[in-house]
């Protein structure tokens, strides 16, 4: 099974890459498969991704990331290792 989580573009780096935030942490996200322009030439800044082995595969809106977000934050209640694909190596002492 393959997990995307949403990340906010926080920064644009070069045409090809950017930083997002997802629940605090930020990651270097390639952007080749969305661009770092949407549709009417405007930036990224802002917008929300779906990001899956630090690509980001598709543009999504506020609420669909709200509600990924929130859906696996309820799983790692569950499943501890669902951390790591919010938080990454550098997950909140609260969460080891």
């Amino acid at each position: 099974m393959c997990i995307g989580v949403p990340g906010r573009i926080c920064e644009i780096i070069s045409e090809t890459s950017a930083r997002a935030e997802v629940c605090g942490v930020t990651r270097d996200v390639d952007l080749t498969l969305v661009g770092c322009l949407d549709r009417h030439g405007g930036s990224r800044i802002g917008q929300w991704v779906l990001i899956h082995v630090g690509f980001a595969m598709s543009v999504i809106d506020q609420q669909q990331a709200l509600d990924t977000l929130a859906a696996l934050q309820s799983m790692h209640e569950m499943e501890p290792d669902v951390a790591a694909l919010l938080y990454g190596e550098e997950r909140p002492d609260a969460l080891r």
